[in-house]
């Protein structure tokens, strides 16, 4: 890869695929690099400090690699990483270097689909314990309700592919059915975890059309080529030759493995360390 430089797509597994994915198919024309801190983890029970510490790491390794934005696909990192980062270590290292989320991007444009304004989430203990999407929710969008609800099995279901079968079908469908037993006036669901997309198709045969059910990439990519659009020097600093590069903490046989399941195409990953 050549050229100015990238987009990063940041992530603490495999989920953070489903955002690539979905940029890739809008804002085909740029390169990216594709960062999984898989060796550590998932990220979702953690804490807000070693998550910060984590999520630092691989920004910090990631602009070194030559991004001059990252995405960060968690959201996790997105709920607890994110805010300082910005704040307090972008003007240090580069003040034209951005790095964005995945939370706000949702926020801004959920609320405009409920009609009931009844809104759920599901997601790990760490993001529906930091109320991040009720706090940015409260910003864009009046009365809302909003009902969450932690499902700490489905990230571990997703990445061992065991959500496939019956036992992990049925945690999925409890955990689903607890949030819409909390509100049912619910009429859409987010899904506030990037691993989730892969397990829609089955909340949309549980729900049978009664809630919509949302994945984050298609939000995430619209704003972020709006974004693009509005900061035309950011922009022109992006290399525009198509290509994809993939870096992982973890074995990249076994990377590569899961990410053709997200992603339904050969991987070629390379192994690095971040830390």
């Amino acid at each position: 890869m050549g050229g100015k430089g990238f987009i990063g797509v940041f992530d603490s597994g495999y989920g953070g695929l489903t955002v690539l994915n979905e940029l890739r198919k809008r804002l085909p024309q740029y390169d990216y690099i594709y960062l999984g801190d898989n060796a550590r983890a998932p990220y979702g029970n953690r804490s807000f400090d070693v998550v910060h510490d984590f999520t630092l790491e691989a920004v910090r390794f990631l602009y070194n690699k030559g991004c001059r934005l990252v995405i960060l696909a968690c959201n996790t990192s997105s709920a607890k990483a994110l805010r300082t980062i910005q704040q307090r270590h972008l003007k240090e290292m580069d003040p034209s270097f951005r790095v964005l989320g995945v939370i706000r991007p949702s926020t801004e444009t959920i609320g405009s689909y409920s009609k009931t304004k009844h809104i759920g989430i599901l997601g790990t203990d760490g993001t529906v314990h930091s109320n991040s999407y009720g706090i940015e929710l409260n910003k864009f969008s009046q009365g809302i309700r909003l009902t969450q609800q932690a499902c700490p099995m489905w990230v571990p279901l997703i990445e061992s592919n065991k959500h496939i079968s019956e036992s992990g079908k049925a945690i999925i469908k409890e955990d689903f059915l607890s949030l819409i037993e909390k509100d049912p006036e619910i009429d859409i669901v987010l899904l506030a975890c990037t691993h989730y997309p892969l397990i829609a198709p089955y909340l949309e045969e549980i729900s049978n059309g009664r809630v919509r059910i949302i994945s984050q990439g298609p939000i995430v990519a619209d704003k972020l080529k709006d974004y693009l659009n509005r900061h035309k020097t950011l922009q022109h600093q992006i290399s525009q030759k198509s290509e994809c590069l993939f870096l992982t903490t973890e074995r990249p046989e076994v990377f590569n493995k899961s990410a053709e399941n997200f992603l339904s195409m050969k991987v070629n990953a390379e192994q690095v360390k971040i830390s």
